[in-house]
């Protein structure tokens, strides 16, 4: 990635939000004037009052038919009114300001104001609409958030990321994980506060786009409230930016309380969510309930429910419950956080100092309780199951299934658990190989970019690395971590280790054959495939196949790539049958209500997958005869 610091320079060169403030703080529009005697008589007739009817100017286009019982204060300008404005629903009703107090603010052409207790010192953007609304105000000289520290990881600080509109989970994570790179940290802040800087020389007033809807909200303050934007029903809005646009709005409605806070392009806070001193990165959300303080959500997550502090959570991270999720980096994300699960042990009784790192795709089941501090980087897309507990520890094996023990073994330790090294791959490649496809579907953010595939070089490479350690064990019954520290708190059975064995060859053997079949597709002349130069990608895949097939030709691995793929199909659809054969065990009629895993729309799609590849992979293998 660009250095942090370029990256807070780059955004405040295209800032929304400068712009924004510089076109609310500069002067009032050209053909601003003062009323006329008549109008002034008209505004009085229609009930309008003001403090000094010399401070307030008007532009072509008003009418004074359209400000009725509005008391104003100080300078003001009031641009066309009359302009049919929705409101939404599909309703229209014409601009212009009506049972509201207005002080000091800039009302563009077709704004409609409607029954504000208070609106003072705003800048309001043409088409936006204010109703039903208490207090809407702010004061000159803000920052909003800008330049405020989230202590992401440590609640007590030592992993802060400086806060800019548009930031980013890469830069947070560059930031709070590499503590010390000092220079660059020291670099990023300085580039952070010069943003501030440039915020509080622009901030005169307060800016509520064009287009924005700001309607029944208890109070609106200090806030910075993008174009576009819907603010309904909210509870409160306070010393906050709302980047939006016409096609991407940021939401904050129905009693959601924002404070602090950055709610990027197309996020969301609603039913009742709270989210304080924090970042909601593009198209993320918080609902019904949820509480978000002291965190950085990445794109395309949502929060409900349940609690996060503290934290820095990656993109496509479900959390739909009632949970916990305490002092967590986890910029990879693409998880799951179950009911109950209590991800949130920092407190030692000493000081709430203690932190978690999950690695990408973690699944934390139902009830969990995970102890700190914990490391899973090393181990994604593993699954902690329902209802276990686990000890301090740092685990690197990729793919892997954490579960309470189902045997007693003498002299081990009852607080261990199972671990069953690449049994996900293994027994569960549905979860894998849908995850891919979800999260490609599901994506609508536009400025961050993602990594779908699971199988790519780093994960490859933690997978690599995992099956030599495994393969270099001597036969034992089972086995810890002082066999192998990378088991963390848990044990491995004999025929666990064997299982993983099986299971991280069949990810390394797809890895790389994929990666053969795609450079034979390419053009590749068959000859110097495996020995001429290879760059990038392919340099990557074929060491890994070499590892996996140290002797074999270009036809013998086609041939293997074939059985690797209906494996692949196989281990898909028969990881979905499990839960057929259990839920015919235990539900009535459960096959005339559930779809059996071979007419499961994924399990369907894989296999067609399949049989694609396995066409082009037999028809290259005709062309070597």
């Amino acid at each position: 990635m660009n250095d942090p610091a370029e990256r807070v320079r780059e955004a405040m060169a295209g800032s929304e939000l400068l712009a924004g403030l510089r076109a609310a703080g500069g002067p009032a529009p050209a053909d601003a004037r003062p009323l006329t005697g008549a109008e002034i008589a008209a505004l009085e007739a229609g009930g309008s009052r003001a403090e000094d009817w010399s401070r307030v100017r008007v532009t072509s286009g008003f009418d004074p038919r359209h400000i009725v019982r509005a008391a104003f204060v100080g300078d003001v300008v009031i641009g066309r009114t009359g302009v049919p404005v929705d409101i939404g629903g599909g309703v229209s009703i014409p601009s212009g300001i009506c049972d509201s107090t207005v002080s000091g603010c800039v009302v563009c052409d077709g704004a409609l104001i409607r029954d504000v207790s208070l609106l003072h010192n705003a800048w309001v953007g043409g088409g936006a609409v204010l109703m039903r609304c208490g207090r809407v105000w702010s004061a000159p000289g803000r920052v909003f958030c800008v330049g405020m520290e989230i202590p992401v990881g440590i609640e007590t600080g030592g992993r802060e990321v400086a806060v800019y509109p548009e930031l980013t989970v890469e830069v947070a994570a560059e930031i709070a994980r590499n503590r010390g790179a000092r220079e660059t940290i020291a670099a990023y802040v300085r580039a952070v506060r010069e943003y501030a800087g440039a915020v509080r020389a622009a901030s005169a007033r307060m800016y509520i786009g064009t287009g924005a809807r700001v309607v029944s909200a208890g109070r609106v303050e200090n806030s910075f409230v993008g174009d576009f934007a819907i603010v309904d029903g909210a509870a409160r809005v306070s010393d906050s930016i709302l980047l939006s646009g016409r096609e991407e709005p940021a939401l904050v409605t129905d009693g959601a309380l924002v404070e602090s806070s950055v709610v990027q392009w197309g996020a969301s806070v609603e039913s009742g969510a709270i989210v304080s001193r924090s970042v909601m990165c593009e198209h993320s959300h918080a609902e019904r309930m949820g509480k978000v303080a002291d965190s950085i959500i990445g794109p395309n997550t949502g929060v409900a429910q349940g609690e996060v502090t503290a934290s820095l959570v990656g993109p496509f991270v479900g959390f739909h419950h009632q949970a916990l999720l305490i002092a967590t980096i986890w910029p990879e994300g693409k998880g799951n956080v179950a009911h109950g699960a209590d991800v949130g042990s920092n407190h030692p009784s000493r000081a709430p100092d203690q932190e978690i790192w999950p690695g990408e795709g973690a699944f934390f089941g139902l009830g969990c309780q995970i102890k700190f501090p914990s490391d899973f980087s090393r181990a994604p897309y593993s699954v902690f199951a329902t209802g276990i507990f686990t000890l301090p520890q740092k685990l690197t094996y990729p793919f892997s299934l954490i579960s309470p023990p189902d045997a007693a073994y003498p002299g081990l330790s009852p607080a261990l658990n199972e671990l069953r090294p690449g049994w996900v791959f293994a027994d569960n490649l549905y979860m894998v190989r849908r995850n891919e496809t979800k999260y490609r579907k599901r994506n609508r953010a536009r400025r961050s970019r993602f990594e779908f595939e699971v199988l790519r070089p780093e994960i490859v490479d933690m997978v690599r690395d995992a099956l030599a350690r495994l393969s270099a064990l001597r036969a034992k019954p089972f086995y810890t971590d002082e066999d192998e520290p990378g088991f963390g708190k848990n044990y491995v059975t004999a025929a666990g280790r064997a299982d993983g064995i099986e299971a991280y060859r069949l990810a390394l053997r797809l890895y790389s054959l994929s990666g053969l079949a795609r450079e034979l597709e390419g053009g590749r002349d068959p000859e110097a495939v495996l020995s001429g130069p290879a760059e990038g990608r392919w340099a990557h895949e074929r060491e890994v196949l070499r590892e996996m097939y140290p002797a074999a030709d270009v036809r013998s691995l086609l041939g293997e790539y074939m059985g690797v793929l209906e494996a692949v199909g196989s281990r898909v659809e028969r990881s979905k049958m499990k839960d057929d054969a259990r839920g015919a065990r235990i539900i009535p009629g459960y096959a005339d209500a559930h779809r059996p895993a071979a007419e499961d729309d994924f399990v369907r799609e894989t296999w067609k997958d399949v049989r694609v590849r396995q066409e082009r992979v037999f028809r290259m293998m005709e062309r070597l005869r």
